[in-house]
């Protein structure tokens, strides 16, 4: 009977290379793949100090719910390097505004926000030439209409190509 010998296969510095560069580039090819999510996907909110936020909560919510009760609905749109709002009652008719001003906020960081003021366009719709940049914002209306309070509007809307979506 013959056996035949068999060679044993060794683990050379050529596996251990092999197997180290396939470590790191995974861990780094996953970093880099979760840093972009984050960065392009990540949609918080940042504000100045959040002790002093959450004591308005109660209040704005508040507010908020003596505002949905009147019924109105505001129209915004965003297109054509302009932005336009208007707001109409609980039937339809347009409710008469004397001033319009609208924010624009990034919602992960403020040095792209943008504040502008909306002049009386036609009837009573109010309009004012503004681009956003594409992406995600937060936009606050503030809409003068005779009330104790501004007619507060806030929206988180998405930009693509210049336009609302």
């Amino acid at each position: 009977m013959t056996a035949k010998a068999q060679k044993s296969r060794e683990f050379t510095g050529r596996h251990m290379l092999a197997v180290t560069l396939a470590f790191f580039g995974v861990v780094i090819a996953v970093n880099l793949t979760m840093a972009t999510l984050a960065s392009t996907s990540w949609t918080g909110l940042v504000v100045e100090n959040t002790y002093v936020a959450s004591q308005q909560f109660n209040k704005k919510a508040e507010e908020g719910r003596a505002q949905a009760a009147l019924g109105w609905t505001g129209k915004l749109i965003i297109a054509g390097g302009e932005v336009r709002y208007g707001l109409t009652d609980a039937g339809g008719k347009p409710v008469a505004l004397h001033g319009v001003k609208v924010l624009f906020r990034h919602p992960a960081y403020e040095k792209e926000d943008k504040a502008i003021t909306l002049a009386l366009a036609s009837g009573q719709e109010f309009a004012a030439r503004h681009t956003p940049k594409d992406g995600v914002w937060i936009v606050e209306v503030d809409a003068d209409a005779g009330l104790d309070k501004p007619y507060r509007d806030v929206r988180r809307i998405i930009i693509s190509h210049g336009a609302q979506k």
